[in-house]
């Protein structure tokens, strides 16, 4: 028994499943992002939880924000 995927009028004939994944740039970005901002929160973490800022959650998620941003320019450039 044979069985054939090409059929002739198939929309997706020319897609080849696992020869390639994409990741959007945006995806790209966050994650490289996410490794800058495990170096900077790790710098960081005995300030921000030592009762000088007021909120370290925001500025945790502005530092991730941030970092992600930096992701952006490092795949620009």
């Amino acid at each position: 028994m044979k069985f054939t995927f090409c059929l002739p009028g198939f929309p997706l004939q020319d897609l080849v499943f696992g020869a390639s994944v994409y990741f959007p740039p945006l995806f790209k970005a966050v994650f490289i992002g996410f490794f800058i901002w495990l170096v900077v929160h790790r710098a960081l973490r005995g300030w921000l939880y030592s009762g000088d800022v007021w909120h370290p959650t925001l500025m945790d998620l502005s530092l991730f924000s941030l970092s992600v941003c930096l992701g952006v320019l490092v795949l620009v450039i």
